[in-house]
């Protein structure tokens, strides 16, 4: 069982079936978003203190997982 299966939940019902943190409507994208726009993890449960730093870390867990099933193709910027 990986280490995220119990925080990460994808329900149609809920935010149209995007993953979230189990028994919120915390979607793993405005998590990595929130990280990505240089926010800490402290700034991100003081804003959402419903969320735990092992939830943090199982988001990203989970998107790690999603990652290396992906198959991923190169890409390259277009000549002018």
């Amino acid at each position: 069982m990986k280490h995220w299966s119990n925080w990460i939940v994808a329900d149609p019902k809920i935010m149209m079936g995007k993953p979230v943190i189990f028994g919120t409507r915390i979607t793993v994208e405005l998590i990595l978003e929130k990280l990505a726009a240089g926010e800490t993890v402290e700034q991100i449960i003081e804003a959402h203190p419903r969320l735990t730093r092992e939830a943090v870390r199982a988001a990203l867990a989970f998107t790690s997982d999603v990652l290396h099933s992906e198959t991923i193709y190169p890409f390259s910027e277009k000549a002018a």
